[in-house]
């Protein structure tokens, strides 16, 4: 009886061992699942491949602008009423002095569900004029006079008069992927110096775009904003401009001006080195942040400091100031490339790179971009140089930086969680002045030459010169001193930049073939040229008295039958001869010059001038079919 008692009692105890075992094993497996679900709900992306976790432990509430305190503590749910705000960072907590604890702590991640540190609430029933980024009717103020309103529009390129009433801090749509809610940035971002360089910019637009950093932004964030003037002569921009910026914006923003004109480029350059912060953030003047806009630019740059970060850019509407996303679809991504003319494009992102990220909303690599608009690291740009100083007022900067930083060190990504919208004027309302005249030839094309000069392999350089002939005789100043750093600073080859950075820029634009003829195409019969009147496709192209300064009457046909002007191309009827855009992705087309004449290869028809008209007939040997090609060779030389 005993026996079996004790049996009894051993079989318990290892029954209850049995099911303590179990349990702790069930515990365990569950702990394990959660965990690895917090793997998964969670993707931080980090630029150095470094190992360290990102610094979101301590719970703190973001410094908040004076005029919009609607932030909101970090880890806070969607579905929270908690107010976990027991640990306030202080301003002057905010830069890091070691790079390794910068390191350290400068991933940015995605929490699905929890709102992001740096996340604001926005009150979206104030229905001021523009709120919310709605258009604005300026017929519908009783009484307003219509010629003072083209009158401003002429002058400033916008419609000031509608720009006067929206408020300098009105709302604008929150247009970003629903991802961007749940990024957490370190809480430790580098200080920001914001410049704008503006040029007789309207007041209302450039006052606002200062207003629109300030109040987006966390306060602790921005170190200054630096209004540089490139010598305005607009009255309101004296005066005026300096009272509204002491009684408004609290010692925040300087004013820099330039004695003489120095154009965009130059002062870009002087206002980074006037500025404190530890990165530059580069605005045009008539421009509005979007919801929380800067963490994203800056933390790849805290990450890595050799990276050039750019925002999405939306629209505003230059005659009613609706704000609306220039791309059709937030989650559609784009690359900034170019055509060999040096046109900026932009092409849709290819498998490739999509692979690279594992959220639509990270930022991913670009070759390039528009320029207006980007956040690089100030000392990181001092060691660039800057930008080139022998490039003058407007053009090609975007190119020359972007190919010096990849092929330098660097690297240059596009931030979808960052948007800033930007008035697109349908013209320059203002001259080049004086500064024109320092080189000869297009301004433009010759500083794209300059870039060219320093930054292509020899056989790229062909690409660009078979697209633009007339570069070939402008001068780009002296580029020793390009070339210098270029070396010192061990750059890569502009080869190893197309391979490993750019390869997509073949997908729409190919190696070009060299230039079978190029210049003016001249009619045997009335001495006329083969002109595009500078017309957009698709339009007819007509015969004008020849003027031999290329433009629309510069034509191209190369090896492979293409029949250009500029990045357009030639197609023609019986009718009548159309120019169209060229194909992307081909270079070739039905042209082939046979004499003096230029046969369609497919339709077995030539070029002829008939009836006041330029088409396509059976091929003769008469006068009207006779096209005499002549290069150009342009006035850019002293007697």
């Amino acid at each position: 009886m005993w026996a079996g008692a004790t049996t009894l009692r051993r079989l318990k105890t290892r029954f209850r061992r049995n099911t303590m075992t179990n349990m702790i094993i069930i515990v365990l497996a569950l702990t394990l699942i959660l965990f690895i679900t917090s793997l998964f709900s969670h993707t931080s992306y980090e630029y150095n491949n470094s190992p360290e976790a990102s610094s979101l432990k301590r719970q703190s509430v973001i410094d908040q602008p004076p005029r919009f305190r609607m932030r909101i503590p970090v880890n806070r749910t969607a579905n929270s009423n908690s107010n976990n705000n027991n640990n306030i960072e202080s301003s002057n907590e905010s830069q890091i002095d070691d790079p390794e604890l910068a390191r350290a702590s400068s991933a940015a991640t995605f929490r699905d569900g929890i709102l992001g540190n740096y996340e604001t609430l926005i009150d979206t029933s104030l229905s001021r004029p523009g709120d919310n980024g709605s258009k604005f009717d300026i017929d519908s103020i009783e009484g307003i006079d219509k010629q003072k309103v083209e009158d401003l529009k002429r002058e400033y390129g916008m419609n000031m008069v509608a720009s006067g009433y929206i408020p300098m801090d009105r709302v604008v749509p929150d247009i970003r992927h629903p991802e961007c809610k749940y990024w957490h940035y370190p809480e430790r971002l580098p200080t920001t110096s914001v410049v704008i360089v503006f040029h007789n910019e309207g007041l209302t637009t450039l006052v606002r775009t200062a207003h629109s950093v300030l109040l987006k932004s966390a306060r602790k964030l921005i170190k200054e904003v630096i209004l540089l003037d490139d010598c305005s002569d607009k009255v309101n921009l004296k005066g005026d401009l300096e009272n509204y910026i002491k009684e408004h914006f609290g010692g925040k923003v300087r004013l820099i001006r330039n004695t003489e004109r120095q154009g965009l480029i130059r002062s870009r350059t002087r206002g980074a080195e006037s500025s404190t912060g530890d990165v530059v953030v580069f605005l045009d003047a008539h421009c509005e942040v979007n919801q929380d806009w800067l963490p994203p630019l800056l933390a790849p740059i805290a990450n890595n400091r050799k990276t050039l970060t750019v925002p999405i850019i939306d629209g505003i509407d230059s005659n009613n100031f609706e704000y609306k996303p220039v791309y059709s679809k937030n989650d559609e991504h784009f690359r900034g490339i170019w055509e060999w003319g040096m046109l900026y494009k932009e092409i849709g992102l290819d498998m490739k790179e999509h692979l690279k990220t594992h959220r639509v909303s990270e930022p991913y690599d670009s070759p390039t971009h528009a320029g207006g608009l980007f956040a690089i690291d100030r000392q990181f740009f001092a060691e660039l140089g800057y930008y080139d100083p022998g490039l003058l007022i407007w053009g090609g900067e975007n190119f020359e930086l972007s190919f010096k930083v990849w092929q330098c060190g660097g690297r240059l990504q596009w931030v979808p969680c960052s948007r800033v919208g930007h008035i697109y004027r349908p013209f320059m309302p203002y001259s080049f002045g004086s500064m024109a005249n320092q080189r000869k030839g297009p301004l433009v094309l010759t500083n794209y030459k300059r870039v060219i000069e320093v930054w292509f392999d020899e056989m790229y350089k062909e690409y660009f010169y078979t697209r633009e002939p007339l570069a070939r005789f402008y001068d780009p100043g002296d580029i020793t001193k390009q070339l210098e750093l270029k070396k010192s600073l061990g750059c890569k080859s502009f080869d190893w930049f197309m391979n490993n950075v750019a390869s997509d820029v073949f997908r729409d634009f190919p190696r070009l073939p060299a230039n079978l003829e190029w210049g003016e195409v001249r009619h045997k019969e009335t001495d006329k040229c083969l002109d595009t009147r500078g017309s957009q496709p698709p339009q007819n192209v007509v015969l004008s008295p020849c003027h031999s300064f290329g433009g629309n009457q510069l034509f191209r046909l190369n090896e492979a039958g293409q029949l250009s002007v500029g990045e357009r191309c030639l197609d023609a009827t019986k009718a009548k001869m159309s120019l169209i855009y060229c194909k992307l992705g081909h270079v070739e087309g039905p042209w082939r010059k046979k004499g003096n004449q230029l046969m369609h290869k497919s339709k077995n028809l030539c070029l002829t001038y008939i009836n006041d008209r330029v088409r396509l007939d059976t091929c003769n040997n008469e006068p009207n079919q006779q096209w005499i090609w002549k290069k150009i060779r342009p006035n850019v030389y002293d007697e």
